[in-house]
């Protein structure tokens, strides 16, 4: 059986000094990740079997697995792994650094340990070999996040720790998930359409576009291809029938209030009833320096957000009633035609407790969320608080989760993957963790904890997405809900 050790983390091989430690490492893990305390005292000593500089051997091995650990690296700690002072300090170390501490326990047969020791040049004496045997026999691997024997491992990232659970979770007991498509990097104008029919032909049931002028820095460079989101919907009206479509979001600065509903109300009408209106406060206060707009304060974007989620149901609904705002003042909710829907879905974007969560509470269809299970179930409480406040029922307002993706068939597509998206210079396990990089079962794991979380609706933005591809595999996913 394959185990599973989450990155970052430290690993730490306890056994005899003969039980074939430094060779199993050697073909787990990559030479960096390994530290071993012979290896430094041939640093700090006169070579690796000079005993006297253990002591200095280990201050340096503690310094890289500490240093390590803050940047985020796995570390395997290839040593005896014997006295239990030595492990609770790297188990704490591990802990102080949000990280697992996980041990492989090598019980090797004492007749094999010492059979191998007889073929090596530099040999343990005997009586030390029988000690460190002894010792094992008599060790108590307590405190670890998990201990196991040597055999293959696979190396995950955090989201995934749990994901084999999940999914037996989802085969005994299937949860329903609606899954959403955002296109936030657009590297294939060309293929744009295409890419848009087989997100419909994979089951998506709905696709978004980031709407910002400049790509954002945490999906590219500012210089990278960047469509506007609205006028990129009423292209993609034309190559799907059945996906709703929407921006995700709209900063409300960004355009004049009541235009955006307008804009909402004509995607509405072009697509026959699929329109999604998605607004947020706005926060990307680059573009707006670049294109020359008032970038207001805090309160004064969710004055004109709250604006927003009054206005627009008076501006679709019937006649042209006046509507006065706390921001923009008066004036005449008109618009012709109407939207086929007799009232546009609103999401809001954005999980802020006191402000955005109370605005959903108060006037939206839906939120959109971020982050982990936990933190996703702690945000969902926290709407549920002022749905009870507002004497609103909080089914109605569909829970929407937003998270960059990218699925491989198994382990090793996934590694190619990574290595065509690495950014130079980038920590692979920490941009491996940043982008969701798992199989397709890990990603069903990772999406049945999003659903008993809360979620109803998952949003993902496939890292990968140059073309229709990727999305074969996200099919897989969706089968599964």
């Amino acid at each position: 059986m394959t185990v599973r050790v989450v990155a970052p983390s430290v690993v730490v091989l306890v056994g005899p000094s003969a039980s074939g430690k430094s060779t199993w490492a050697a073909e787990q893990f990559e030479p960096s990740q390994v530290v071993s305390s012979d290896a430094l005292r041939g640093l700090v000593g006169e070579g690796e079997h000079d005993l006297r500089a253990s002591t200095d051997a280990f201050d340096v091995l503690d310094a890289i697995v500490e240093r390590r650990l803050k940047r985020g690296l796995l570390t395997v700690i290839d040593t005896l792994g014997l006295e239990a002072e030595r492990r609770a300090k790297w188990q704490a170390l591990a802990e102080a650094h949000g990280a697992p501490c996980y041990a492989v326990a090598f019980n090797t047969p004492a007749a094999e340990c010492k059979a191998r020791n007889r073929r090596r040049r530099d040999q343990v004496p005997a009586k030390v070999l029988t000690q460190q045997i002894e010792n094992f026999a008599a060790t108590k691997l307590d405190g670890f996040a998990e201990v196991f024997v040597p055999g293959p491992i696979e190396i995950v990232p955090p989201p995934f720790a749990d994901a084999r659970e999940a999914v037996d979770r989802q085969k005994s007991a299937p949860a329903k998930l609606r899954f959403g498509l955002q296109i936030s990097r657009f590297d294939d104008i060309p293929r744009l359409g295409e890419i848009a029919a087989a997100a419909e032909e994979a089951g998506v049931s709905s696709i978004w576009v980031m709407d910002h002028f400049i790509q954002i820095p945490q999906v590219g460079r500012e210089w990278d291809a960047m469509l506007d989101g609205w006028t990129t919907l009423g292209y993609l009206t034309a190559h799907t029938g059945r996906a709703t479509l929407g921006t995700l979001v709209t900063g409300i600065t960004y355009r004049n209030v009541a235009h955006v509903g307008k804009l909402a109300a004509t995607l509405d009408v072009l697509s026959n009833g699929r329109a999604v209106c998605g607004i947020g406060a706005a926060w990307f206060e680059r573009e707006h320096q670049a294109y020359g707009w008032q970038f207001p304060s805090v309160g004064e974007r969710y004055a004109l957000l709250e604006d927003a989620l009054r206005l627009y149901p008076l501006l679709w609904g019937p006649g042209n009633p006046e509507f006065v705002g706390d921001a923009i003042g008066k004036i005449e909710a008109v618009c012709y035609p109407r939207p086929v829907q007799e009232r546009i879905p609103i999401l809001v974007g954005g999980s802020g407790e006191r402000r955005t969560l109370k605005l959903v509470a108060q006037y939206a269809d839906a939120c959109n969320l971020f982050g982990d299970p936990e933190t996703v179930r702690h945000k969902v409480a926290v709407l549920h608080k002022h749905c009870a406040t507002e004497g609103r029922d909080p089914e109605q307002i569909e829970i929407t989760h937003l998270s960059p993706c990218l699925i491989g068939e198994d382990r090793r597509h996934v590694e190619a993957l990574i290595d065509g998206l690495l950014p130079a210079g980038a920590n692979r396990h920490a941009y491996a963790a940043s982008v969701n990089a798992g199989t397709v079962e890990d990603q069903i794991g990772r999406f049945r904890e999003l659903a008993e979380a809360g979620v109803r609706h998952a949003i993902v933005g496939l890292r990968d997405l140059t073309g229709p591809e990727p999305l074969g595999r996200l099919k897989h996913v969706i089968d599964a809900f």
